[in-house]
């Protein structure tokens, strides 16, 4: 049965692909979960529509994340964490994605912490640039100053 593919699969191949497969797979797998249509003229222009729909979308999360990245990497949004710290000055614990995320949502900018990325663990005072992945195409760097807590 040849069907067209609404959604990347790694074993058949890339969104509106036409494929053929055996037709129990079809039948059982791929239409109950609408993974694909059958290959008739109407789902090929359906196809169409849902493909620009999807490309529109595409385009303004990419202007959205490229417009946050902008205003992420200016130099007044560096975060300062305190942390407490021992001998030489190394910190008791280390710097987490979630402590950088809140200090990011204090300055209004709400981001998921399995967006930002360090590269390795931070467990001494000083200043770290953490990539925040916004997009698959947009990457921001942040600032990030570890300093020593006060009291």
């Amino acid at each position: 049965m040849k069907v067209i593919l609404r959604q990347n699969i790694e074993t058949l191949g890339n969104m509106g692909e036409v494929v053929t497969v055996k037709d129990g797979y079809a039948r059982n797998y791929l239409l109950p979960r609408g993974m694909a249509y059958v290959a008739t003229k109407g789902n090929m222009r359906v196809l169409d529509e849902e493909r620009t729909r999807l490309q529109v979308k595409m385009n303004r999360q990419l202007k959205d994340a490229e417009k946050v990245a902008a205003e992420l990497e200016k130099h007044e949004n560096a975060i300062t964490i305190p942390m407490q710290v021992g001998e030489e000055d190394k910190l008791f614990g280390s710097v987490t994605k979630e402590m950088i995320t809140e200090k990011l949502a204090e300055k209004g900018f709400s981001i998921d912490r399995r967006k930002v990325e360090i590269d390795e663990p931070i467990k001494v005072l000083g200043i770290y640039t953490v990539k925040v992945r916004l997009h698959t195409d947009v990457t921001a760097k942040v600032k990030v100053w570890v300093v020593r807590q006060e009291g």
